[in-house]
């Protein structure tokens, strides 16, 4: 990687933090004390457009940034692992379009495989928080069942809005980088 390249992702990669962050912070709450956000739309779009590796780590960062600033220190290690095993199987689905992402109904599929495995992430945190709380495993579950609508919703805007704006931000990025 020349020193050009390596400056270039160093940047990306804290602009992509950065628009974690400011994602996040742009919430509508929910009854449940959760909140809707943008953020998970920026970490998915980082990871499609930065790769795995760098993109994960600018989600994660923003996360667990946005988490430090906001009161929720004790959930920022855990937002940094998410943002990778949901980039995670974000890459995955891309690998199973053979890294072709010529379609939007290629993207929508990503994102629908990111949603899902967030939605697992954060139903087994919820419960495994419950557990620690010393409910038994049905309260537990359940439990965390009644904080998941927030994240369906998250799941929902995120599969939109990723659908949405992959291309133009991939185009745009191509340009600037000259990678015509």
């Amino acid at each position: 990687m020349t020193k050009n390249n390596s400056t270039r992702s160093v940047i990306l990669v804290g602009l992509f933090a950065a628009l974690t962050i400011l994602g996040t912070m742009i919430k509508i709450p929910m009854p449940t004390g959760d909140f809707i956000h943008l953020g998970n739309s920026v970490v998915l779009l980082a990871v499609l457009l930065l790769g795995y590796k760098k993109g994960a780590l600018a989600g994660g960062v923003g996360f667990a940034i946005f988490d430090v600033l906001n009161g929720f220190a004790a959930e920022a290690p855990y937002f940094l692992i998410e943002s990778f095993v949901v980039g995670g199987a974000a890459t995955i689905a891309v690998m199973a379009f053979h890294r072709n992402l010529d379609s939007v109904w290629k993207i929508t599929v990503i994102a629908i495989c990111a949603g899902i495995t967030k939605l697992l992430m954060t139903q087994t945190k919820n419960t495994l928080f419950n557990l620690a709380a010393g409910a038994d495993f049905q309260a537990a579950f359940f439990g965390a069942f009644a904080k998941i609508p927030a994240t369906a919703i998250n799941v929902i805007g995120t599969i939109i809005i990723v659908s949405l704006a992959y291309f133009p931000l991939k185009k745009a990025m191509d340009v600037t980088f000259n990678k015509q």
